[in-house]
């Protein structure tokens, strides 16, 4: 679809009502080029100026996988975008630069079993997916967590474990885990999943109350935890058991 377009289409949502501004999106989504989208996406947002992405493994793999597959189809013409986009039930799928940045901070192996908590719409666990041997991802809220399940099995991400339940727990049964990433923001590091990480393992984690939110990245190494602050995020808070410390 070309530039001038795609400006006067939304220029016109603005103009009608819900129903027909969904109409439109809907038709804008099914004109879009998805792979042209995705390698500007790359070009521009995560190997641009000040944004620096490096890892080729992780640039490949945000080059591959289709992140309009994991929001809702009235939002689909804005899925290769620079900001995060709701999936429902108050949650969001994070802005692609955020999980490129976690994904290469993680630094993660062909060999590697990943834990993820907060699942969401199931894009991060499939990004990890392309990189690592097993990902185990849990999800909180139920329906998101059989929606991430069902298209995650859809696309063919044969290697992803999907589980509906408090993530602040980990997922002891599958553990040690050499990596570990979380996508919602408690405000300590929940020690069940300090407990689930190998000797040597990597987690990234955003710990805070919201607005005041840094991204932690740990290194657990003969049963000492080394951590730093890398970056300042903006994650919903997670909830269930991490709730009773607040």
């Amino acid at each position: 679809m070309g530039k001038a377009w795609y400006g006067l289409a939304a220029a016109a949502l603005t103009l009608v009502g819900c129903d027909t501004r969904s109409s439109l999106r809907s038709a804008m989504a099914s004109g879009m080029d998805y792979d042209a989208a995705r390698k500007r996406m790359v070009e521009r947002q995560l190997k641009g100026f000040g944004r620096d992405i490096r890892n080729p493994r992780v640039l490949e793999a945000m080059g591959q996988v289709p992140r309009h597959e994991f929001v809702p189809e009235t939002d689909r013409a804005d899925a290769y975008e620079d900001y995060p986009l709701p999936i429902g039930y108050g949650q969001t799928i994070s802005q692609p630069y955020i999980v490129a940045y976690m994904t290469e901070r993680l630094e993660p192996r062909p060999t590697d079993k990943v834990l993820e908590v907060g699942a969401g719409s199931g894009y991060q666990a499939a990004v990890l997916a392309r990189l690592v041997a097993e990902v185990y991802t849990i999800e909180i809220v139920e329906p998101l967590a059989q929606r991430a399940a069902a298209d995650l099995k859809r696309l063919g991400f044969d290697n992803v474990k999907v589980r509906a339940g408090d993530g602040y727990q980990g997922w002891p049964e599958a553990a040690p885990f050499d990596a570990v990433i979380v996508t919602c923001a408690p405000d300590h590091i929940p020690q069940p999943l300090v407990d689930q990480l190998k000797d040597g393992g990597r987690m990234i984690i955003p710990v805070g109350t919201f607005g005041d939110q840094d991204l932690y990245l740990l290194e657990k190494r003969g049963g000492e935890v080394r951590r730093k602050a890398v970056l300042a995020v903006r994650f919903v808070p997670m909830t269930g058991r991490a709730e009773e410390r607040r």
